[in-house]
């Protein structure tokens, strides 16, 4: 497999997140419909939204806080980095959130694409616009992550390679009915499954 580029998520993949948007969704009164959260807020009242996106950005301040690094994540980097595939970080999340989590571990991505920088995952554009930015076609491109948002979007991009690490049982029925993904328990397994497939000849 020839591997340029991997695409990869913050929460859930490589940072534990106390945070459950299920519960976020909850407090907001929007229904568990699968979709980003970012649009059930922004079909509410007019008069409600800004309330609503400040009371997630404080529980995104809240991740921060008081989450931690997954086991493997600066091993992955690295080996990233030696194997010469270009890390690209892209999140639901705030860019605020996002570099407070980068800065705090000290991790270095090439690029990174937040909600701030363009469109939110399973759009396939979160996904089209930074390989079109580093000029590398989907099919030399993987995705790591653990929703079916990362799923979704990888489908419709037209990336074949997909890792989920422990991805929640309830979030299979929005899984591409046509596709396939490598299941991981954690990012050590995630690593092993990528290796394999670089060796592939």
């Amino acid at each position: 497999m020839i591997l340029r580029a991997a695409l990869i998520d913050m929460d859930g993949t490589i940072w534990d997140t106390p945070v459950r948007i299920a519960a976020v969704r909850e407090q907001l009164g929007l229904p568990q419909d699968g979709r980003p959260i970012l649009h059930g807020i922004a079909e509410l009242p007019r008069s409600q939204r800004a309330q609503a996106i400040a009371l997630l950005e404080a529980h995104e301040r809240e991740g921060v806080e008081r989450g931690s690094l997954r086991p493997g994540t600066h091993e992955l980097l690295d080996f990233f980095r030696l194997r010469g595939v270009t890390s690209v970080l892209v999140t639901n999340n705030s860019r605020e959130s996002t570099q407070a989590v980068l800065s705090r571990h000290g991790l270095s991505f090439d690029l990174v694409f937040t909600r701030d920088d363009g469109p939110l995952k399973p759009d396939p554009a979160a996904f089209l616009g930074p390989l079109a930015r580093l000029g590398v076609p989907a099919e030399e491109t993987l995705v790591l992550g653990d929703s079916h948002f990362d799923f979704q979007a990888a489908h419709v991009a037209g990336i074949r390679t997909v890792v989920l690490v422990s991805p929640p049982e309830w979030m299979r029925p929005y899984f591409p009915p046509d596709a396939s993904c490598h299941e991981v328990p954690d990012l050590p397994t995630a690593q092993r499954v990528v290796e394999r497939l670089l060796d592939k000849t």
